[in-house]
Parts: C-alpha cells; sequence; structure tokens
C-alpha cells in the first residue's frame, strides 16, 4: 500500500464509498460499521486537501458545497413532467385497462408503490451527475442542484452509463428523518412538518445545502428520458430497452436507487391484487406512499397511446383510501419539551387508525387551536399526518353547537411540572417554561444528551432516566458522573410506555452496571459530541462538529464573541447570540466546569489543520456559468481550501470572474467593473498551480 499513488489511492477510496454508499441508502444492507465509513470518508478528505488538483465533482466529498446558494435558477426540463390521471376503486381500475387495451391479450403492466414526497429530474452527461431540478410547472423548474447532491442515494456517477439522459424520480424523508426533524423543530420553537412529503419540499427548496444534508433526504428513480427527451427505448444501452422493467433493472444497474417492490403484472385484475395487498403493508415501509403508480410495460405501446396536455394516456395512479377516523377529545394537556417549549396535546378515546390504536393527537401550539376552536369533549376528526404521526384535523360540532359545550381552551399561565411562569416572545408563537431546573425540562434532556447521535451511552434510557430524576439522583450532566453501579443496581424502573402485562416495573440489577461503564466511555468522546448533547439551542450536529474543528477546546468556545463565532462556517448571527447566551449564563459555565472535573473530554480529537494561509488567500472569486469537467461546487470547495473567497455577485472587490458555458449577467457587469475573466482552461491551470 505504500507503494500506491495519492491518485490511485483516491481513485479506490471513492469506489470504495460509492460501493458502501450503495450497500446503505439503497440496498439497506450496510457491510461495514458507521465508524469505518467515516474513516475512509476522512482518509479522502485528507487526501484531497493535500492534492487539490485531484478533486472532481463526483467525489463523494464534494456533497455538500458548505456555503448556502443565493436563489433558484429555472431550468427547462428534457420533456415535460406530467401530471397522473387518478384511480380510486377497482371499476376506475379496470376503466383505464380498457382505454389501453388492445383487444387482444391482456395488457402487461409494472405496478410500483407511489412515493409520496417531491418530484425531481437529474440530468447525467456520459455518466456524470450535472443538474438536478424541481417539476415546477411541468415544463420548467428550480434547479436544486447543489441540494440534489447531498442526498446519499443520489450517485454522482453511473456506472457504465454513456451520453446524456434525463432520470426522473421522486425526493422523500424517511419516516425515522421525518420524526427526528419534527423533534427538533418542537424543541427548537417552530411549526412542525404536517407530513413527510411537505418537509422532503420544503427541505429541498432551502438555499443552505448544509442545512439539506442534516435533514436526511433519500430517492427513488423511476423513469428515463434519453437526450432527444423521448421516454422510448434509451440508446447506446445494448440490448436495447423496450420495456419499463428493463429499464428499472438498468437503473438498480447503473447504481441508480429504485424502490424495490414493483410488480410486473399480467392484466389488470394482478394489478388490484398489488394494490389490495399494499393497502396495509405500506405501514411497516419507512417511507410515506399514499398509493401505487400503474404503467404500461411495453415502452412502443406507450409512444403510441400518448399522453393528454395533462397525463399519459399509459398510466394512472390508484389511491389508497383516505386513513382518518371520528373520536372525542377527553382532555387537552401540554408536555414540556427540553428547550422549555410547552405544546398542547389531546387525550383522546382511543380508537384504531391506520393499523394502530391511537390514544393521543398533536395540536401543534395554542394559536392553533385557538383557530380550529377545538375543545374538551368535542367530536373530532383525527388523521395521521403521513400514516406517522396523529393530528386533530378540525372539530365536528353541529351548529347550532350543543347546550354545555366546554369553554374554549386556554392556555395555562405556569408550567404543569414545575409551576414556574409561562413566557412567550412577542413575535413567537410558542410558550415556554424558563426554569432550566423544571424535571420535564431535565428528563427531555437527559435523554437527548445520552442518544445516540450524542454522547451515546448505551442503556440510558427514557424510563430509568424518569427514575434517576425522580429519586433526585441527577438533576443536569454532570451528575451522571456521579453515579456509582451500586446506586443503579438497587433502582426499580418502570417502563414509561407499558406495551405488555410483562412490562412491568423491575429491578435494574447488574444492568446498572453496565450503563455505570457506558457513562464512563462517554468520557471520551470528541467534543463536536459534548457540544450537541448539551442542547443549545440551534447547535445541530453540523454546527457542533464546525464549532470543535476551528475552536478547539470548550473554553475557546465559551470564551469566543459574537463576531468571532459568526466568521465560522455554518454559524449565523442566531447560531452565534444562542451559543453567547449560553456561555453567559453562570449555571451553564458551572455545568461546564463540574463536567471538566467528573474528567469528560472537552477537547477535539480531529487531527488541527495547519493555519498558514492559502496560496489564494485574499483574492474574491465569482463563478457563474457552467464548467464542463467540475462542477460549481467543487469548484468553489478547491478555491476554498486554497484560501480564497467565493462570493455569489460581482462587485469591485471581486479579484476573478470564472466564466463557463452560458455564462449570464455575471460576465456583463465584470467587464463594466473591469474585473478579469478566467476561462475553463485558466481556472484549471490556475487550481493546479494552486497561484496565480
Amino acid at each position: 500500500m505504500s507503494s500506491t499513488s495519492p491518485e490511485d489511492r483516491i481513485i479506490r477510496l471513492r469506489a470504495l464509498i460509492r460501493h458502501h454508499e450503495e450497500r446503505y441508502y439503497i440496498h439497506n444492507d450496510p457491510e461495514i460499521s458507521d465508524e469505518a465509513f467515516d474513516r475512509l470518508l476522512h482518509e479522502l478528505e485528507r487526501l484531497e486537501a493535500e492534492h487539490p488538483d485531484l478533486v472532481t465533482s463526483d467525489s463523494p466529498t464534494q456533497r455538500v458545497a458548505g456555503r448556502p446558494v443565493e436563489g433558484f435558477e429555472t431550468v427547462e426540463h428534457a420533456q415535460p413532467m406530467l401530471s397522473l390521471d387518478n384511480a380510486y376503486d377497482d371499476e376506475e381500475l379496470k376503466a383505464f385497462d380498457e382505454r389501453v387495451s388492445t383487444g387482444e391479450a391482456a395488457v402487461d403492466y409494472v405496478a410500483e408503490l407511489k412515493i409520496d414526497g417531491l418530484s425531481i429530474a437529474l440530468t447525467y452527461i456520459d455518466g456524470l451527475l450535472m443538474r438536478g431540478a424541481t417539476r415546477g410547472d411541468g415544463v420548467r423548474g428550480e434547479d436544486v442542484t447543489a441540494n440534489v447532491r447531498t442526498i446519499r442515494a443520489i450517485p454522482l456517477r453511473l456506472r457504465g452509463r454513456a451520453g446524456r439522459i434525463e432520470v426522473r424520480g421522486e425526493v422523500y424523508l424517511p419516516r425515522a428523518s421525518f420524526d427526528r426533524t419534527n423533534r427538533e423543530r418542537e424543541e427548537n420553537g417552530e411549526p412542525l412538518f404536517a407530513n413527510p412529503r411537505n418537509a422532503a419540499a420544503g427541505t429541498m427548496r432551502h438555499l443552505d445545502p448544509a442545512l439539506v444534508a442534516r435533514r436526511g433526504l433519500s430517492a427513488f428513480m423511476y423513469q428515463v428520458i434519453d437526450a432527444d427527451g423521448h421516454g422510448g427505448r434509451v440508446p447506446a444501452d445494448p440490448p436495447a430497452i423496450t420495456t419499463h422493467a428493463r429499464m428499472l433493472a438498468a437503473m438498480r444497474e447503473w447504481g441508480l436507487p429504485v424502490e424495490p417492490h414493483w410488480r410486473a403484472c399480467r392484466g389488470v385484475d394482478e394489478v388490484a391484487a398489488f394494490c389490495r395487498e399494499w393497502a396495509d403493508a405500506r405501514r411497516a415501509l419507512d417511507f410515506q406512499t399514499d398509493g401505487v403508480v400503474i404503467k404500461v410495460d411495453d415502452l412502443a405501446l406507450r409512444e403510441r397511446l400518448g399522453a393528454t396536455s395533462k397525463f399519459p394516456r399509459w398510466a394512472t395512479a390508484f389511491k389508497f383510501p383516505a386513513e382518518q377516523a371520528t373520536t372525542i377529545i377527553r382532555a387537552i394537556h401540554v408536555n414540556v419539551g427540553r428547550t422549555g417549549a410547552v405544546t398542547p396535546y389531546a387525550v383522546l378515546e382511543p380508537v384504531f387508525l391506520a393499523g394502530s390504536t391511537i390514544s393521543m393527537a398533536t395540536l401543534h401550539n395554542a394559536e392553533d387551536l385557538a383557530r380550529k376552536d377545538i375543545r374538551e369533549g368535542d367530536c373530532v376528526l383525527i388523521e395521521k399526518a403521513g400514516d406517522v404521526i396523529p393530528k386533530v384535523v378540525k372539530a365536528i360540532v353541529p351548529d347550532p353547537p350543543p347546550v354545555g359545550r366546554s369553554a374554549p381552551w386556554r392556555m395555562p399561565s405556569a408550567c404543569p411540572v414545575c409551576a414556574s411562569a409561562l413566557s412567550r416572545d412577542e413575535e413567537a408563537v410558542v410558550w415556554r417554561c424558563e426554569n432550566p431546573s423544571c424535571p420535564a425540562r431535565i428528563r427531555r434532556s437527559l435523554e437527548h444528551f445520552a442518544s445516540r447521535t450524542a454522547m451515546n451511552i448505551e442503556g440510558l434510557g427514557a424510563s430509568l432516566v424518569d427514575e434517576l430524576v425522580e429519586q433526585g439522583l441527577v438533576r443536569d450532566f454532570a451528575d451522571l458522573y456521579r453515579l456509582e453501579a451500586g446506586q443503579l443496581e438497587s433502582l426499580v424502573v418502570t417502563p414509561r410506555e407499558p406495551r405488555s402485562e410483562r412490562a412491568r416495573p423491575r429491578r435494574l440489577g447488574k444492568v446498572g452496571a453496565n450503563v455505570i461503564a457506558q457513562i464512563e466511555r462517554s468520557k471520551q468522546n470528541d467534543l463536536s459530541r459534548l457540544l450537541y448533547a448539551l442542547g443549545i439551542r440551534h447547535i445541530g450536529e453540523k454546527a457542533a462538529a464546525t464549532l470543535a474543528k476551528h475552536l478547539r477546546t470548550i473554553d475557546r468556545i465559551m470564551e469566543a464573541p459574537v463576531e468571532a463565532l459568526q466568521t465560522l462556517p455554518d454559524v449565523g448571527p442566531v447560531v452565534a447570540a444562542s451559543i453567547r447566551a449560553f456561555a453567559d449564563a453562570p449555571r451553564n459555565r458551572h455545568l461546564v466546569d463540574r463536567l471538566k472535573e467528573a474528567g469528560v473530554n472537552i477537547l477535539s480529537l480531529a487531527p488541527e489543520q495547519g493555519n498558514e494561509p492559502g496560496p489564494l488567500a485574499g483574492k474574491v472569486f465569482v463563478l457563474t456559468g457552467t464548467l464542463s469537467s467540475i462542477s460549481r461546487e467543487a469548484a468553489a470547495s478547491a478555491l476554498e481550501r486554497l484560501g480564497a473567497k467565493v462570493s455569489g455577485s460581482v462587485s469591485r472587490k471581486t479579484t476573478y470572474l470564472v466564466a463557463g458555458a452560458d455564462a449570464g449577467s455575471k460576465l456583463d457587469r465584470a467587464r463594466e467593473l473591469g474585473v478579469e475573466t478566467l476561462d475553463e482552461e485558466a481556472f484549471k491551470a490556475l487550481i493546479m498551480k494552486g497561484r496565480v
């Protein structure tokens, strides 16, 4: 291995990383641990930093551009992205079959689960991902390439695929990512996403690719359009692709994610059976689906059938029945989160819905509850938002309302757990308990502190946390490191939500020693994990990693002024102010001191980067147009590694404008100001030399 050149090692690392991305994100069958995968990625990042001339746009390190974009350009699709006509029962399926039938034999169909997400169109040229665009109005969409590149299920380069193609698919948010995102939004006092589809759409239209990467989007692809804009036989791929089933198989061979449960069906009866099968089975999937898409398999027959101005005649969508039910609100209570956010929820007369019994549902916030005029004792319509989170849609109240209907619900003035007064910012909708010692806040904070992505303390679950707080053994994070095995072994733990008669209170016993060992092990975690675990408002995993990487110690972070914090990547005014507010609180300073005394690591374990300025330090670059050999994101990353600043607009401070094909108004502006312009060849030469 010692004789391997950096270029050869980089090529091998990229292939290895993409292989393991496919195993994890596409096949759901990882071959190595997350830690081993991270080691491969970090090695590649180090080698590319040492050899910036070897950075390419399809490298796994180039998925996130590292800075927000200024807006989305409008681009045109190779062929209009049409909507689908709908069918709601077997009769409508048969009517569709009659419209496409030749009358000679049963039609061959392909039935695919309908992913409830955001439609996307990906352009690949000679296998390299060049563009990602939203559906938009069907003819034109928004260029969201920087965000698409963050989705690890989507390959940056295809295997064995030449020519220019447009791949159609759906970007979605897995259920687990949706739940995590809404928990974080609730803790931060932000409005919850109603369902995974809305969350996916909102995420893809975010201007910061770093945030998009954190959300954990995924994707499935289902169609290929060739360079001429036809959805028929895809050229340059022997044997010729003449059926949709073969197209799906080819896409998977190229490394694209394809939803695996599709089925070739002979005739409409087999299609109907597939739809019935998945009406209930879909709830076991990790993504939201609201129906089945049925497509004619023969691509030549599709061409003959054509399309209307709105729908293809060769496809339809069978929609599953709406998952709603009615029940009675027994009571309205509030929940206190780790940041003190107090949110109302409904206690319901239990009702069976979408595969489970529902006894509680979210009410979002006091203003939403008042707007819908939902009261205790009301009959209400509930649904599972995206088949995931139960929510109250509306009250079903006769006109006129019944005599004796309860009074409108009001947010309590005091915390129901600690009795502290609740407060609300003038511009916010979320009420908060400001008492940091509130037992409810402590419980939620401890659960977050011990979670897998924070300090990763296995065994310290919700039920044990409840008991530790109840017994007064733990009042803050530092108290965890004072616990002894004997204290835990004697505890009797009651499951927070018993699922069966066997889930009764039990003595922790020898499990307590294992938990203590996990707590002790957590002392060696990197500073980035500790920062995230502390639960500072607006500090996610990415921001925590940035702070640890650049400031290196918790002491420097606690002392850094707002102005210095804002110079760091991913740290804007809101995040900087939040860090400063945390550090200025005497209680938090005391907590950090106690964590140090307990032996918790407060240093960054990542290799320290040199502080020498890069060869392009002080230079300001603006990128415009399309570069044929490297993406704009990769070009910007290469410049930043060499010390340059990359700006989104041309000004008198601009040193160079890098102009690719189809450069627009920025090129005109540069000429007006006399800014020197570099074409692609000159830019590549600059990067190779690392100097002007």
